[in-house]
């Protein structure tokens, strides 16, 4: 892109990497803010740079600290919203809080909707993510949502390295349509884990549908937290006599010590959440960057062109 005029990226503090990365792909550097902590922890924002009759966007993760992080992307937008910004777009690698996105027992909130109800009074114009939990929630917003797939990225990570030995597990009912297209892409069989859900920390696996003998498999899902599900499905196609095991996914939130002891030997993670300190230098884990599919995303966004051929 060579005009930066009528634009500027700015980074809230859950991610600068991952935007100073966007912001490279893009040819700019990033926005001047000052991001700064009262003494009683209230959080402070003053915009550096001259944004009236601009576009705006904010890159910002809600992961690892999703209440701070969340409450100074609010902030922010209304700082930018009050210095005549022609339009802001909310750019989330990680989409906080998509998991309650529905009632599935009594009294409970539907917390992705308050936090799409939050964002659009706040004065949200635009939201850009990638990979939400639940697809659905693009429907809680009445602005306009730009959906991203990080497939093409982990399919990319992992072509040349697969063979007529490969298959694609899905770890659960859930992951089905991305496990499936996954192995269409990359060539390789599909099989799936069904599983049944204890609680929150816990999940056993019910049956395992496909063959995985003798075959190398590769377990893809959207995100990792505690890792459970996915030692889960790995334990159940080792005893089915699987080969060796790599775990694909979108989001590395890696609660705690997730995956540890398990039988996967590989995890391909993207940079959507930066990962734990302790886990940075961890042999076993893999990134994989997704700025140059947000920097692809913002530039047609700007020039009004169609962001969802970039999944193709």
């Amino acid at each position: 892109m060579k005009d930066h005029s009528s634009f500027l990226l700015f980074s809230g503090s859950s991610h600068p990497e991952l935007a100073g990365l966007t912001a490279k792909s893009l040819g700019c550097s990033l926005g001047k803010v000052s991001v700064s902590t009262f003494p009683d922890r209230e959080i402070g924002i003053e915009i550096l740079e001259n944004v009236r009759g601009r576009d705006a966007f904010v890159l910002q993760t809600i992961a690892r600290r999703p209440n701070h992080y969340l409450m100074e992307l609010l902030i922010f937008v209304d700082a930018l919203k009050r210095a005549s910004c022609r339009s802001i777009t909310a750019v989330f690698p990680y989409f906080g809080y998509a998991r309650q996105d529905r009632k599935d027992k009594g009294r409970v909130p539907i917390t992705a909707k308050l936090v799409a109800d939050l964002l659009q009074r706040a004065g949200v114009d635009r939201v850009l993510t990638m990979d939400l939990h639940a697809p659905q929630i693009q429907g809680f917003f009445d602005i306009p949502v730009d959906h991203l797939f990080a497939r093409s990225v982990l399919t990319k990570a992992v072509k040349g390295k697969t063979t007529s030995q490969c298959v694609v597990v899905t770890p659960d009912l859930g992951s089905i349509k991305l496990a499936r297209t996954f192995a269409h892409e990359v060539g390789a069989d599909f099989a799936i884990v069904d599983k049944r859900r204890v609680n929150a920390e816990h999940v056993e696996p019910d049956a395992l549908i496909g063959s995985v003998k003798g075959k190398e498999v590769f377990l893809v899902d959207d995100m990792v937290s505690t890792g459970e599900t996915l030692k889960t499905a790995a334990r159940v196609c080792k005893g089915a006599g699987a080969t060796r095991i790599t775990a694909l996914a979108t989001h590395g939130l890696l609660v705690d010590d997730a995956l540890s002891g398990s039988a996967i030997e590989k995890l391909i993670v993207t940079d959507t959440i930066p990962l734990p300190e302790e886990r940075k230098s961890d042999p076993m884990i893999e990134v994989v960057s997704v700025a140059p599919l947000f920097s692809q995303a913002i530039e047609s966004i700007l020039s009004a062109k169609s962001v969802s051929s970039l999944q193709s």
